[in-house]
Formats: structure tokens, C-alpha cells, sequence
């Protein structure tokens, strides 16, 4: 998001330079930089010990396709306890430990992705009311039900991991 006017006062912001971050939204009331400010979230590949990962479907973002755990950081939440609550919240698993994997920008949305793998171990799902559909399925089929891998995308990024390292003996 750019800042027009100040969200504190709502006077109109005027460009100032700030340092090697060139010209800033400023607000000489507040005596205030605004720098743009954009949503950040977590998405979460989570695989149990029968090398199954956890797929869900959200009929707001498709009626065909699946993806990972995802959902926004909340103020004062660190993306790792973001992770486990999202897995937990949206699913009622338990996630025993996360690697972050990347962080990537999503530009159609302005968001910046965390990407982590998760381990649980397998158990029965409690879908919340914002989930449609989640379930286990083999890693070696799950593209079948994906959203398609594509370069730009997260989900892929942690896709193509994890299979990678599964092929290597790694996970």
C-alpha cells in the first residue's frame, strides 16, 4: 500500500527524501515517514511420516484446485507461530517442527510469502469453516489436485523442495 495521507492525522502526505530509500511519503505533522506497506503470510507444505502431504481446498480461492496451509501473520505473531496456529486452526493437526523455506513476493496480490515445510505426524482432520475440503494424499499424486506448478508461485517452490529432498533421502 502507498500512502497518500497520513493514517494517524490524515493530513496529505508530501515526498521527502529518506536516505538511500529516495523520496518517502512524509507527514509534517506527525513528523512521520510512511513507507509502503504490504501484507505478510505464511504458506506451509506439511507432510507426515507416511509421505503424505496435507491439501486443502478453499472454495474462495477455487472449486477445483488445492494448496497448502496458508494464512496472514497477525501483529506481533513471528511467522513461525503464525505457521503452527494457521496448521492447527484450519486443520486441528498438530505440527511437530517447520523449516523456512523461502520468502517470495506475490505480486497479484502484493503479499510477501513465507514458505515452510512442516512435519506432523498423521492424525484426523477438523476442518475449520473457512476450509471446504483438506486431506492427506501421497506427495507423488498430489500435483494432480494442486493448483498448477508454475515458477512464480510458492506452493511450487516448496512442491519441487520437498520432492527434490524426498528423492535425495533427505526428508
Amino acid at each position: 500500500m502507498h500512502y497518500i495521507y497520513c493514517p494517524k492525522c490524515g493530513e496529505k502526505l508530501t515526498e521527502r527524501p529518506a536516505g538511500d530509500d529516495g523520496m518517502v511519503p512524509y507527514c509534517e505533522s506527525c513528523q512521520r515517514y510512511w513507507f509502503d506497506c504490504f501484507d505478510s503470510c505464511i504458506i506451509a507444505l506439511v507432510y507426515n511420516e507416511y509421505d503424505e502431504i496435507l491439501l486443502e481446498r478453499q472454495s474462495y480461492l477455487s472449486s477445483q484446485y488445492m494448496t497448502f496451509v496458508s494464512g496472514y501473520i497477525t501483529p506481533g505473531e513471528s511467522a513461525e507461530e503464525c505457521t503452527y496456529r494457521e496448521i492447527k486452526e484450519e486443520t486441528g493437526i498438530e505440527a511437530e517442527k517447520l523449516e523456512l523455506i523461502c520468502t517470495e513476493w506475490f505480486a497479484r496480490r502484493e503479499q510477501l510469502m513465507h514458505g515452510f515445510i512442516a512435519f506432523a505426524r498423521k492424525a484426523d482432520i477438523t476442518c475449520s469453516k473457512e476450509i471446504d475440503e483438506a486431506r492427506w494424499i501421497n506427495y507423488r499424486e498430489a500435483q494432480q489436485y494442486m493448483f498448477p506448478i508454475t515458477n512464480k508461485s510458492t506452493l511450487s517452490t516448496l512442491y519441487q523442495r520437498f520432492c527434490k529432498e524426498k528423492e535425495e533421502g533427505l526428508r
